[in-house]
Protein backbone atom coordinates (compact mmCIF):
# COMPACT_ATOMS: atom_id res chain seq x y z
CA UNK A 1 0.00 0.00 0.00
CA UNK A 2 2.80 2.39 0.90
CA UNK A 3 4.50 1.84 -2.45
CA UNK A 4 1.19 2.19 -4.33
CA UNK A 5 0.44 5.53 -2.68
CA UNK A 6 4.00 6.67 -3.22
CA UNK A 7 3.71 5.93 -6.96
CA UNK A 8 0.01 6.75 -7.71
CA UNK A 9 -1.00 9.22 -5.00
CA UNK A 10 -0.70 12.25 -7.29
CA UNK A 11 -2.86 10.60 -9.94
CA UNK A 12 -5.63 9.88 -7.44
CA UNK A 13 -5.49 13.43 -6.13
CA UNK A 14 -5.62 14.83 -9.70
CA UNK A 15 -8.64 12.70 -10.54
CA UNK A 16 -10.54 13.89 -7.46
CA UNK A 17 -9.62 17.51 -8.22
CA UNK A 18 -10.86 17.15 -11.79
CA UNK A 19 -14.26 15.94 -10.61
CA UNK A 20 -14.53 18.88 -8.24
CA UNK A 21 -13.65 21.35 -11.00
CA UNK A 22 -16.27 19.86 -13.36
CA UNK A 23 -18.97 20.27 -10.74
CA UNK A 24 -17.94 23.83 -9.97
CA UNK A 25 -17.89 24.70 -13.71
CA UNK A 26 -21.37 23.27 -14.19
CA UNK A 27 -22.68 25.45 -11.37
CA UNK A 28 -21.04 28.52 -12.92
CA UNK A 29 -22.60 27.85 -16.33
CA UNK A 30 -26.06 27.54 -14.85
CA UNK A 31 -25.51 31.07 -13.48
CA UNK A 32 -27.53 30.39 -10.39
CA UNK A 33 -30.63 29.12 -12.25
CA UNK A 34 -32.59 26.54 -10.40
CA UNK A 35 -34.16 23.55 -12.01
CA UNK A 36 -33.76 19.87 -12.50
CA UNK A 37 -30.15 20.25 -13.63
CA UNK A 38 -29.31 22.43 -10.64
CA UNK A 39 -30.91 19.96 -8.28
CA UNK A 40 -28.99 17.12 -9.87
CA UNK A 41 -25.78 19.15 -9.76
CA UNK A 42 -26.35 20.01 -6.11
CA UNK A 43 -27.14 16.46 -5.27
CA UNK A 44 -23.91 15.35 -6.91
CA UNK A 45 -21.62 18.19 -5.86
CA UNK A 46 -22.30 17.96 -2.12
CA UNK A 47 -21.23 14.35 -1.63
CA UNK A 48 -18.48 14.71 -4.23
CA UNK A 49 -17.10 17.73 -2.38
CA UNK A 50 -17.21 15.86 0.89
CA UNK A 51 -15.52 12.90 -0.75
CA UNK A 52 -12.89 15.18 -2.25
CA UNK A 53 -12.16 16.73 1.13
CA UNK A 54 -12.04 13.30 2.72
CA UNK A 55 -9.73 12.08 -0.06
CA UNK A 56 -7.40 15.02 0.41
CA UNK A 57 -7.34 14.46 4.18
CA UNK A 58 -6.71 10.77 3.63
CA UNK A 59 -3.88 11.47 1.22
CA UNK A 60 -2.32 13.94 3.63
CA UNK A 61 -2.58 11.36 6.40
CA UNK A 62 -1.00 8.66 4.21
CA UNK A 63 1.85 10.94 3.16
CA UNK A 64 2.37 11.92 6.79
CA UNK A 65 2.45 8.27 7.81
CA UNK A 66 4.92 7.43 5.05
CA UNK A 67 7.18 10.31 6.06
CA UNK A 68 6.97 9.34 9.73
CA UNK A 69 7.62 5.68 8.93
CA UNK A 70 10.65 6.46 6.79
CA UNK A 71 11.98 8.80 9.49
CA UNK A 72 11.53 6.10 12.14
CA UNK A 73 13.35 3.58 9.94
CA UNK A 74 16.20 6.04 9.42
CA UNK A 75 16.40 6.79 13.16
CA UNK A 76 16.32 3.08 13.96
CA UNK A 77 19.15 2.34 11.52
CA UNK A 78 21.19 5.21 12.96
CA UNK A 79 20.68 3.92 16.51
CA UNK A 80 21.65 0.40 15.45
CA UNK A 81 24.85 1.73 13.90
CA UNK A 82 25.66 3.71 17.05
CA UNK A 83 24.98 0.64 19.21
CA UNK A 84 27.25 -1.52 17.04
CA UNK A 85 30.02 1.08 17.31
CA UNK A 86 29.60 1.26 21.09
CA UNK A 87 29.68 -2.54 21.38
CA UNK A 88 32.81 -2.74 19.23
CA UNK A 89 34.47 -0.05 21.33
CA UNK A 90 33.59 -1.97 24.51
CA UNK A 91 34.98 -5.21 23.04
CA UNK A 92 38.18 -3.44 21.97
CA UNK A 93 38.59 -1.90 25.42
CA UNK A 94 38.06 -5.29 27.08
CA UNK A 95 40.56 -6.98 24.76
CA UNK A 96 43.08 -4.22 25.41
CA UNK A 97 42.65 -4.59 29.17
CA UNK A 98 43.05 -8.37 28.91
CA UNK A 99 46.19 -7.92 26.81
CA UNK A 100 47.62 -5.51 29.39
CA UNK A 101 46.85 -7.98 32.18
CA UNK A 102 48.56 -10.80 30.26
CA UNK A 103 51.66 -8.71 29.65
CA UNK A 104 51.80 -7.64 33.30
CA UNK A 105 51.59 -11.26 34.45
CA UNK A 106 54.17 -12.28 31.88
CA UNK A 107 56.60 -9.62 33.13
CA UNK A 108 56.17 -10.91 36.67
CA UNK A 109 56.67 -14.51 35.54
CA UNK A 110 59.70 -13.64 33.38
CA UNK A 111 61.27 -11.69 36.24
CA UNK A 112 61.16 -14.82 38.40
CA UNK A 113 62.58 -17.00 35.63
CA UNK A 114 65.24 -15.00 33.84
CA UNK A 115 66.71 -18.18 32.40
CA UNK A 116 63.55 -18.89 30.36
CA UNK A 117 63.52 -18.02 26.67
CA UNK A 118 59.89 -17.61 25.61
CA UNK A 119 58.21 -17.20 22.26
CA UNK A 120 54.69 -15.66 22.24
CA UNK A 121 52.05 -17.14 19.95
CA UNK A 122 48.33 -16.88 19.31
CA UNK A 123 45.95 -19.82 19.09
CA UNK A 124 44.64 -20.05 15.53
CA UNK A 125 42.26 -23.01 15.78
CA UNK A 126 41.39 -26.01 17.90
CA UNK A 127 41.53 -29.65 16.84
CA UNK A 128 38.22 -31.18 15.82
CA UNK A 129 38.82 -34.75 17.02
CA UNK A 130 36.85 -36.09 19.98
CA UNK A 131 39.74 -38.45 20.76
CA UNK A 132 42.33 -35.80 21.52
CA UNK A 133 42.74 -32.27 22.86
CA UNK A 134 45.00 -30.05 20.77
CA UNK A 135 45.24 -26.69 19.04
CA UNK A 136 47.41 -24.90 16.49
CA UNK A 137 49.40 -21.75 17.18
CA UNK A 138 50.75 -18.99 14.95
CA UNK A 139 54.47 -19.74 15.25
CA UNK A 140 56.64 -22.29 13.47
CA UNK A 141 60.22 -22.93 12.44
CA UNK A 142 60.26 -20.09 9.88
CA UNK A 143 58.53 -17.23 11.70
CA UNK A 144 59.64 -17.59 15.32
CA UNK A 145 62.33 -15.33 16.79
CA UNK A 146 63.53 -18.23 18.96
CA UNK A 147 63.98 -21.77 17.56
CA UNK A 148 61.05 -24.07 18.42
CA UNK A 149 61.43 -27.83 18.80
CA UNK A 150 58.97 -30.69 19.11
CA UNK A 151 58.55 -31.34 22.83
CA UNK A 152 58.84 -27.70 23.92
CA UNK A 153 56.34 -26.88 26.63
CA UNK A 154 53.65 -24.24 26.27
CA UNK A 155 52.51 -22.11 29.21
CA UNK A 156 50.21 -19.23 30.07
CA UNK A 157 51.49 -15.79 31.02
CA UNK A 158 51.55 -16.77 34.69
CA UNK A 159 53.41 -20.04 34.18
CA UNK A 160 50.60 -22.63 34.16
CA UNK A 161 51.38 -25.60 31.94
CA UNK A 162 49.17 -25.71 28.82
CA UNK A 163 50.76 -28.55 26.88
CA UNK A 164 53.61 -29.54 24.56
CA UNK A 165 54.49 -28.99 20.91
CA UNK A 166 53.92 -32.25 19.02
CA UNK A 167 54.11 -31.08 15.37
CA UNK A 168 56.24 -28.31 13.91
CA UNK A 169 55.55 -26.54 10.62
CA UNK A 170 57.03 -23.51 8.93
CA UNK A 171 54.48 -21.01 10.22
CA UNK A 172 52.50 -22.96 12.80
CA UNK A 173 52.75 -25.64 15.50
CA UNK A 174 50.34 -28.19 16.90
CA UNK A 175 50.15 -28.29 20.69
CA UNK A 176 48.87 -31.27 22.68
CA UNK A 177 47.09 -29.92 25.75
CA UNK A 178 47.70 -30.96 29.32
CA UNK A 179 44.44 -32.97 29.39
CA UNK A 180 45.04 -34.88 26.14
CA UNK A 181 44.72 -38.65 26.56
CA UNK A 182 48.35 -39.11 25.37
CA UNK A 183 50.01 -36.54 27.63
CA UNK A 184 52.54 -37.61 30.27
CA UNK A 185 54.39 -35.13 32.47
CA UNK A 186 56.68 -35.74 35.43
CA UNK A 187 55.08 -34.31 38.58
CA UNK A 188 55.90 -33.23 42.13
CA UNK A 189 53.20 -33.06 44.78
CA UNK A 190 52.96 -32.24 48.47
CA UNK A 191 55.33 -30.49 50.83
CA UNK A 192 57.71 -33.44 50.68
CA UNK A 193 57.78 -33.24 46.88
CA UNK A 194 56.56 -36.77 46.23
CA UNK A 195 57.31 -37.81 42.66
CA UNK A 196 54.65 -39.06 40.28
CA UNK A 197 53.35 -38.77 36.75
CA UNK A 198 50.48 -36.75 35.36
CA UNK A 199 49.07 -38.76 32.48
CA UNK A 200 46.16 -38.35 30.11
CA UNK A 201 43.01 -40.39 30.57
CA UNK A 202 40.32 -40.47 27.90
CA UNK A 203 37.42 -40.47 30.36
CA UNK A 204 38.96 -37.68 32.43
CA UNK A 205 39.73 -35.71 29.26
CA UNK A 206 35.99 -35.35 28.74
CA UNK A 207 35.87 -33.65 32.15
CA UNK A 208 38.88 -31.43 31.38
CA UNK A 209 41.12 -33.26 33.88
CA UNK A 210 44.07 -35.67 33.99
CA UNK A 211 45.35 -38.42 36.29
CA UNK A 212 48.16 -38.20 38.86
CA UNK A 213 49.61 -41.69 39.26
CA UNK A 214 52.85 -43.76 39.49
CA UNK A 215 53.51 -42.11 42.84
CA UNK A 216 56.60 -42.73 44.92
CA UNK A 217 56.22 -45.06 47.89
CA UNK A 218 54.32 -43.66 50.90
CA UNK A 219 53.25 -40.57 48.94
CA UNK A 220 50.27 -38.81 50.47
CA UNK A 221 47.68 -37.03 48.36
CA UNK A 222 45.47 -34.27 49.72
CA UNK A 223 42.61 -32.65 47.83
CA UNK A 224 43.41 -29.08 46.84
CA UNK A 225 47.20 -29.60 46.77
CA UNK A 226 49.16 -28.07 43.92
CA UNK A 227 50.84 -30.37 41.41
CA UNK A 228 54.06 -29.05 39.81
CA UNK A 229 56.29 -30.22 36.99
CA UNK A 230 59.32 -32.26 38.06
CA UNK A 231 61.62 -31.03 35.29
CA UNK A 232 61.66 -34.13 33.12
CA UNK A 233 62.54 -33.73 29.44
CA UNK A 234 61.72 -30.45 27.70
CA UNK A 235 59.68 -29.13 30.61
CA UNK A 236 61.36 -27.05 33.34
CA UNK A 237 60.77 -27.81 37.00
CA UNK A 238 58.24 -25.92 39.08
CA UNK A 239 55.55 -25.05 36.53
CA UNK A 240 52.05 -25.40 37.94
CA UNK A 241 50.13 -28.26 36.32
CA UNK A 242 47.01 -28.02 38.43
CA UNK A 243 45.33 -28.97 41.70
CA UNK A 244 44.14 -32.29 43.06
CA UNK A 245 40.37 -32.36 42.74
CA UNK A 246 39.77 -35.89 44.04
CA UNK A 247 41.83 -38.65 45.67
CA UNK A 248 40.67 -42.10 44.54
CA UNK A 249 41.88 -45.68 44.75
CA UNK A 250 42.04 -48.65 42.45
CA UNK A 251 43.23 -52.26 42.66
CA UNK A 252 41.11 -53.15 45.73
CA UNK A 253 42.13 -49.91 47.42
CA UNK A 254 45.82 -50.69 47.28
CA UNK A 255 46.78 -47.90 44.85
CA UNK A 256 45.93 -44.23 45.21
CA UNK A 257 45.68 -41.79 42.36
CA UNK A 258 44.58 -38.20 42.04
CA UNK A 259 42.27 -36.46 39.61
CA UNK A 260 44.00 -33.20 38.68
CA UNK A 261 42.19 -30.13 37.43
CA UNK A 262 44.51 -27.98 35.27
CA UNK A 263 45.55 -24.57 36.55
CA UNK A 264 45.04 -23.08 33.08
CA UNK A 265 41.54 -22.45 31.76
CA UNK A 266 41.81 -24.04 28.34
CA UNK A 267 38.44 -22.71 27.22
CA UNK A 268 39.51 -19.08 27.60
CA UNK A 269 42.99 -19.28 26.06
CA UNK A 270 43.81 -16.98 23.16
CA UNK A 271 47.55 -16.41 23.59
CA UNK A 272 50.27 -18.73 24.91
CA UNK A 273 54.04 -18.75 25.35
CA UNK A 274 56.48 -21.45 24.23
CA UNK A 275 59.46 -22.03 26.49
CA UNK A 276 62.13 -22.67 23.89
CA UNK A 277 65.10 -22.80 26.29
CA UNK A 278 65.82 -22.85 30.04
CA UNK A 279 68.52 -23.73 32.50
CA UNK A 280 68.33 -27.27 33.83
CA UNK A 281 68.26 -27.35 37.65
CA UNK A 282 70.81 -29.69 39.24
Amino acid sequence: MKEYIRKNGLRVAAAVLAVVLVVLLANALLDGREGLLANITGAISAPVGQAANAAVDWLEGIYGYIYQYDQLVADNNALRAQLAQAQQAAISATELQEENDRLRELLNFAAKHEDYVMEPASITDWGSSNWSSSFRISKGSANAANPIEVGDCVVTEYGALVGQVIELGDTQCTVRTVVDSNIDVGALVGEAGAVGMCVGDFALMQEGCLRLTYLSENAQLVEGEAVLTSGRGYIPQGLIIGYIRNVLSEGNGQTLYGVVEPACDLASLSQVFIITDFSVQE
